[in-house]
């Protein structure tokens, strides 16, 4: 019987948290480029339902500036649940919220949010004193500048929680490449995440197809004709 790492992510004890990951607030961000730090929610939505982890995420104040929730959280996991908060900036605060996570019964908890010093990191500070395991995936949530980031993470950190990033989680949500699914967790990483290893995948494809068929560019036909001169 294998033992449990307790550092690293049980699949079958985790529960995918996608706290406030606003259309407003990713206006405040300065510490991740937007269009990375989108790609890094949109690809946690998509491992949350590929990994067929409960996948939870609420707004703060949607219909005021800090705005909706970006679309394709919920384009790509439809099975993710939204639950509405009423005025709470710990989405911890929200009972609905904690039911819903004990519910499960499962007790680790991956956690991103934006703003990182305050959506993702309140909830992280709960949740620890109420028993989970939380790893707090820094580069899915955003902050308004690094040092506010250093911060947090030294905080969580001290509090007990695990820092990660969106690779790390896709790597041991995927676990083995011995599985039917495997190529739809490594897409994940092609389209949002490692997003040069299309170009590996592009030319390892290429050279397959030399193999069966020859090369598109009849070069071993030029050298020929060249030595024979």
């Amino acid at each position: 019987m294998t033992a449990v790492n307790k550092w690293m992510i049980d699949p079958n004890d985790a529960v995918m948290l996608l706290v406030d990951h606003q259309s407003g607030l990713f206006q405040l961000v300065r510490d991740i480029d937007l269009p990375t730090l989108r790609h890094h929610v949109c690809a946690l939505a998509k491992l949350s339902r590929l990994a067929k982890l409960p996948t939870f995420t609420t707004a703060s104040v949607p219909d005021g500036p800090n705005g909706p929730l970006i679309p394709e959280i919920h384009q790509y996991n439809p099975e993710a649940v939204y639950i509405p908060r009423t005025g709470q900036i710990n989405a911890w605060d929200n009972p609905k919220w904690v039911e819903a996570i004990e519910k499960t019964k499962r007790k680790t908890l991956l956690i991103a949010g934006t703003l990182t010093s305050v959506c993702m990191a309140f909830p992280t500070l709960s949740a620890l004193v109420a028993g989970y395991k939380v790893f707090c995936i820094i580069d899915a949530s955003g902050n308004w500048s690094k040092m506010a980031t250093d911060i947090t993470v030294a905080r969580i950190v001290q509090a007990g929680a695990v820092p990660i990033d969106t690779n790390a989680v896709l790597s041991e949500l995927t676990n083995t490449w011995n599985r039917p699914d495997a190529m739809e967790f490594a897409q994940v990483s092609m389209d949002h995440v490692v997003l040069p290893y299309r170009c590996l995948m592009e030319s390892y494809d290429k050279a397959q197809s030399v193999q069966k068929v020859g090369h598109e560019t009849k070069l071993d036909q030029l050298e020929a004709a060249g030595a024979k001169k």
